[in-house]
């Protein structure tokens, strides 16, 4: 018996409604980090944690908003009808998935960057501290390509 066959796939059907659904739901920090380079419009890509967390690092591009602030501020800060772009810690952080919630409740398209700033980070991608700095470390072969060239997901 195969433990991978032990519950059986869904369907052709089912499982194209689901990937499809999960990306409307979620975005990649790859794909965060070229619409940011290419100055893309539409999107605002929003770091949803605390102060002392913001300026330890964050993504070089985002609005600073922390979550119990989203229904208060985002109309100051997020222009109507763009795509927000919400990131907390990482994947054992469910912030960014609260954060999404909060912007949902206000009307907003919203997305989850899955991998949070940690994949931001450990992929060498653009870090700005509280400091203004922008800081770049070299990729985590375990998330990225250490060659320079794109997974070509």
């Amino acid at each position: 018996m195969s433990a991978v066959t032990a519950v059986p796939a869904a369907s052709a059907d089912e499982a194209r409604r689901h990937f499809a659904a999960r990306l409307a739901f979620e975005t990649d920090v790859s794909d965060v980090a070229a619409d940011l380079a290419a100055a893309a419009p539409g999107i605002v890509v929003v770091d949803t944690r605390s102060t002392e967390s913001w300026a330890q690092g964050h993504v070089d591009g985002a609005v600073h908003l922390p979550t119990a602030d989203i229904a208060e501020r985002a109309g100051a800060l997020v222009p109507e009808g763009a795509t927000v772009v919400v990131y907390c810690w990482g994947p054992g952080c469910n912030g960014a998935q609260k954060a999404a919630l909060e912007f949902a409740k206000l009307g907003r398209p919203v997305k989850e960057m899955i991998g949070g700033f940690e994949y931001w980070a450990r992929e060498g991608l653009p870090v700005a501290t509280g400091a203004g700095t922008v800081v770049r470390r070299a990729p985590d072969a375990l998330t990225a390509p250490v060659t320079g060239f794109s997974c070509a997901c």
